[in-house]
């Protein structure tokens, strides 16, 4: 662990020098491709934790504390600010990512792996031993990421929040070490037991990594893939009055050459040309402004592909894309997002606040869950009812957080709790 650490804080110092130097960023060439990066491991970050989810019951087990502390922490310890799922899932909301489960199965596979570990726990605890110990270390794409989304104006708080939580003195890292250690207490150290240690550990590297998702963007594809995905609707929508080189919109959406040949037909007439400020595009004119003839079709994220493909080799600025009811005025170079960071809105707020006084929010779901619990006929009927509201499907709702506060509370006691 040690060494690892060393080895990426020495890589990170070294990408740090290179901005120092003058250096442009290396992950992400615009807006839309850090977006898109988030999008492809989305089905990953949305199983945080899952992983551990089946060791809730073994909570008691000194054994087995460091595990269930770590599975807590990840679920922000019923904390909507701190819960990893729900915080992925709101920067995915802030930004307009809403088609994520429209890709390919390579990116649910390491997902599906996290989930089958918490499902299968009792058949396979060295295996998730050994995940853990991997998953927990510090990966150099996380410093990076956090570095270029803040330049983005993109807050990386999900990704600084793990830099912290998975630190090597105390944090994650620290405690999946001490894990195996506490775990080989209750084996012989058998090779057996450490082959599957070594196996788990090796679960982590497989689906699509957050740096082949990096590597493997191209603006074009996504352009095309972003055009296309309204193709069905859109081949039928279309009055027949405007006519491309003869054809009309419904004609080419619905031909073999589908959008490719769309596109190059509409460059060849000057409505889409590469490399040019948007607001001179008339395609990007359909698109801006209440009166616009496409207004609405496009979502956040798709808007910003199209706007970064329109720029072309300008949108290295990382300019947002403006919204479709803003002025549509020249590009403006985003702000870092900690010059952007505000209060919290009054929901987060008043989530929060009922979070810290310890009262639950007046929801239907978590009514439910009190009387549910109320009802239980013994401690341990009520733990059961708590663990299966923390598993990875429900712990970021507001009945999860609530179990998981309570949870929390039973099995590391109040003062712990507090802490």
């Amino acid at each position: 662990m040690k060494t690892g650490v060393a080895r990426t804080g020495k890589l990170y110092q070294d990408y740090l020098q290179r901005r120092v130097d003058g250096g442009g960023r290396e992950y992400f060439h615009c807006r839309s491709h850090a977006l898109g990066v988030l999008r492809a491991i989305a089905p990953t970050k949305l199983a945080d934790g899952a992983w551990l989810s089946g060791m809730l019951s073994h909570a008691g087990d000194p054994c087995f504390a460091e595990l269930i502390r770590t599975y807590l922490e990840e679920l922000g310890d019923g904390a909507p600010d701190k819960n990893h799922v729900l915080l992925y899932r709101r920067l995915l909301q802030a930004h307009g990512v809403d088609d994520w489960l429209a890709q390919s199965d390579e990116c649910f596979e390491q997902g599906a792996i996290q989930l089958a570990l918490g499902a299968c726990t009792q058949d396979f605890l060295p295996e998730v031993i050994g995940f853990n110990l991997g998953y927990e270390q510090l990966p150099l794409h996380l410093l990076i990421s956090a570095y270029e989304l803040d330049e983005l104006g993109i807050d990386p708080y999900y990704f600084t929040l793990h830099v912290t939580v998975d630190n090597a003195a105390s944090g994650h890292a620290m405690r999946a070490v001490k894990a195996v250690h506490d775990a080989l207490s209750r084996t012989d150290a058998s090779a057996v037991f450490w082959e599957r240690v070594r196996r788990g550990y090796l679960l982590g590297n497989l689906g699509l990594s957050t740096n082949a998702a990096i590597t493997r963007f191209d603006l074009d594809a996504e352009f095309l893939r972003v055009l296309g995905q309204k193709t069905f609707e859109g081949r039928f929508a279309h009055s027949n009055y405007c006519r491309i080189e003869g054809k009309t919109v419904n004609e080419w959406l619905g031909s073999a050459q589908g959008v490719d040949g769309f596109v190059q037909a509409l460059h060849r007439k000057g409505w889409l040309t590469r490399g040019v400020d948007p607001r001179a595009s008339r395609f990007w004119q359909l698109l801006h402004g209440e009166q616009a003839q496409m207004h609405g079709v496009f979502g956040a994220y798709e808007r910003q592909v199209i706007y970064d493909w329109i720029r072309g080799p300008a949108s290295g600025d990382g300019a947002r894309a403006p919204s479709s009811v803003t002025p549509d005025q020249a590009p403006r170079p985003c702000r870092p997002y900690r010059h952007q960071r505000g209060a919290l809105t009054a929901a987060e707020a008043g989530l929060t606040q009922c979070v810290q006084l310890g009262a639950p929010p007046a929801d239907p779901e978590v009514t439910d869950l009190t009387v549910r619990l109320e009802a239980a006929p013994d401690p341990e009927a009520r733990l059961v009812i708590l663990r299966d509201m923390m598993g990875p499907d429900l712990h970021w709702t507001r009945a999860g957080l609530c179990a998981t506060r309570i949870f929390r509370r039973a099995v590391l006691g109040a003062d712990e709790a507090h802490t």
